[in-house]
């Protein structure tokens, strides 16, 4: 589901983060997705000399993952579906252009001088609620208000289109006050932190009967379970991502107002990144 908490904004003057992630998003449109971003984490720079200690975020349920271990898939269909799909991701995904008041450059270091991981190293699932489309136009809306600005890297659709909105190197706007195994981010010493500057959001289309505020819905479609599987395959291979930090926006809300993604099936998405190899 969209966020209504503010995001936190960067010291980075306006104009200047601005430019530096147009600049950004023109040279990334000529590089194949396979050849981005593979390198393992950087190594965290140096604190700045006037750092103090960031503020903590509030306890929090533990998230224990619900996917497990298995080396081996004995649906050799599903495996020859899900390898096919995977070879043919980087010829299929679609991109779109958002515009730049809806995300921001990953930073370095926080608002109180301490070091930050700018290599993803979370993943966050939603949900759209609304159609694809309809979340996509609010994404590529000027939206000058903070309240307003909302984004996340990729989103897949009922029929299992996957839609790149936002290129992972770029902190997207997808959870505001949020944290995750007592981590998260403090950019503005005026505002309580949140998860976007270390995280990945995927969002599943809403199914129509979820056009709603209910507790549940009909669900995703098979084709979702098979898309969302192959670009999650590719994130933990990409950025080294455990199983364990696959979570939802359900989990890391810290104002308790979030549900998504609603109706998720854990199961089928355990057997599809079994079948992909990345659970063993």
């Amino acid at each position: 589901m969209v966020r209504l908490v503010p995001e936190q904004p960067t010291r980075i003057p306006h104009r200047r983060a601005l430019g530096l992630a147009l600049v950004a998003l023109a040279g990334l449109s000529l590089i194949p997705l396979w050849q981005r971003s593979s390198q393992a984490p950087a190594r965290l720079p140096a604190p700045l000399a006037n750092a103090r200690p960031a503020p903590l975020p509030p306890a929090q349920a533990a998230w224990t993952s619900p996917l497990q271990r298995q080396c081996s898939v004995n649906d050799r269909a599903l495996v020859a579906r899900l390898k096919t799909h995977q070879q043919n991701y980087p010829s299929t995904l679609k991109r779109v252009k958002i515009d730049p008041s809806n995300y921001d450059q990953r930073v370095p270091y926080d608002a109180f001088g301490n070091s930050l991981q700018t290599t993803p190293s979370l993943v966050v699932l939603h949900e759209t609620v609304f159609g694809l489309q309809s979340a996509l136009n609010t994404f590529i809306k000027h939206n000058p208000r903070d309240e307003d600005q909302v984004s996340y890297h990729l989103l897949i659709g009922e029929n299992g289109e996957s839609v790149e909105a936002l290129h992972p190197r770029f902190r997207a706007y997808g959870a505001g006050y949020s944290a995750f195994d007592g981590e998260w981010a403090v950019l503005n010493p005026e505002l309580p932190g949140s998860i976007n500057n270390f995280a990945l959001h995927l969002s599943l289309e809403t199914p129509l009967d979820g056009e709603n505020d209910a507790e549940t819905h009909s669900g995703y479609s098979s084709a979702q379970y098979d898309a969302m599987a192959v670009v999650l395959a590719d994130w933990m291979n990409r950025y080294k991502i455990p199983k364990e930090r696959i979570t939802t926006h359900r989990h890391v809300d810290l104002g308790a107002a979030r549900a998504d993604p609603r109706s998720f099936n854990w199961e089928a998405l355990q057997q599809r990144l079994a079948a992909l190899g990345v659970l063993c």
